[in-house]
């Protein structure tokens, strides 16, 4: 080991031109015998996920570590196989917790947001559209609680008002560009520019714009500035940005076969994503090559690990997540990190 949070990693480096088993080196499509293997993993998993789930009786109903989360992975696996059967699956999951949301919080990887736009685009691919306008019309009513900036409702996406915009930008996605307005959109952004501005301003801060979140700063996705400003950015284009993702990458390569497990929150499926992302944005077969090995790594679910995840059965710190990512990689470039990726 080369450290205690992280396995060395045994992987070579990827070589150009050379054969690796994984995808073909003309057009980066996944090899049919990889494919097989990636497919064998996934409905072990799947398996045991739905075993342990018949004998749950969890009352935890966010995407980040309940039902909601487990649905948005029937759904990805509906979409990819064409299958109604996992369609009706992920239907039912949302269904149960649509009855039991109380309106308490707005984001939506841990809050009602998630829910009502999950079945919102649910209710819209099995036609009944009355039921999807429904949900939509539930997430609505929740606009005045997040445009308040005299609240204190964070801006964060975990349980912050970015966490909002994205289950509005997640419907449009899915649903079309009109099913929620953009002045809607545009007051969300509003509030979110307007808390940081105000919190810098209170703070004497010589930056425009500053982020707390129980009474602590935070820089990374989830609870930091980096998740605020990547759900209000569109794209600059500057090289000078994309060297560094690159760095970063490379980092991910050498220390991201973590002890912590596998899930895609704080595990191997989550690093992984990293060269996902690089790959589709360079085209790169080198981030495919480390993307595939860090997938070699994760269907071997559960035995190189030194932490089990507290909720083990869901997206972001479960074996829900695993098989999320074992599933998206077979599309490389539609492959999208849940909550993040549009």
């Amino acid at each position: 080991m080369a450290d205690s949070r992280a396995f060395d990693n045994p992987y070579d480096d990827f070589v150009p031109h050379r054969e690796n088993g994984c995808f073909d080196l003309t057009n980066g499509k996944i090899l049919p015998k990889f494919q097989e293997k990636l497919q064998f993993a996934v409905n072990k998993l799947l398996s045991e996920l739905e075993t342990q789930l018949h004998e749950s009786n969890s009352h935890d109903y966010s995407v980040y570590t309940g039902t909601s989360g487990i649905a948005l992975l029937y759904l990805l696996l509906s979409k990819r196989l064409n299958s109604s059967t996992y369609a009706k699956r992920a239907l039912d999951m949302a269904e149960r917790v649509l009855s039991k949301l109380k309106n308490h919080r707005v984001s939506y990887l841990n809050g009602d947001a998630g829910p009502l736009a999950i079945g919102a685009v649910l209710y819209h691919t099995q036609g009944a559209e009355a039921k999807s306008q429904h949900c939509i019309d539930r997430l609505k009513k929740m606009l005045p609680q997040v445009l308040n900036v005299n609240s204190d409702l964070p801006d964060e996406i975990l349980y912050g008002r970015t966490g909002y915009l994205f289950a509005l930008l997640y419907i449009n996605k899915c649903l079309g560009r009109d099913s929620i307005d953009s002045e809607s959109m545009q007051q969300v952004v509003t509030a979110v520019l307007r808390s940081g501005q105000n919190l810098a301003k209170q703070e004497g801060r010589n930056v425009p714009l500053m982020y707390m979140w129980h009474g602590k700063y935070y820089l990374g996705g989830a609870h930091g500035i980096a998740g605020i400003l990547y759900m209000l950015l569109k794209v600059f284009g500057h090289d000078q940005y994309l060297q560094t993702a690159l760095k970063c990458g490379d980092v991910v390569w050498r220390r991201g076969l973590l002890t912590k497990g596998y899930s895609i929150c704080h595990g191997v499926a989550g690093n992984a994503y990293t060269f996902l992302v690089l790959y589709q944005l360079t085209g790169d077969f080198k981030h495919l090559y480390r993307t595939c090995k860090f997938t070699e790594w994760c269907m071997s679910y559960g035995k190189q690990q030194h932490l089990s995840p507290d909720r083990p059965l869901s997206l972001f710190e479960g074996v829900s997540g695993a098989i999320y990512f074992l599933v998206d990689i077979q599309e490389p470039k539609q492959a999208k990190f849940p909550a993040f990726g549009l």
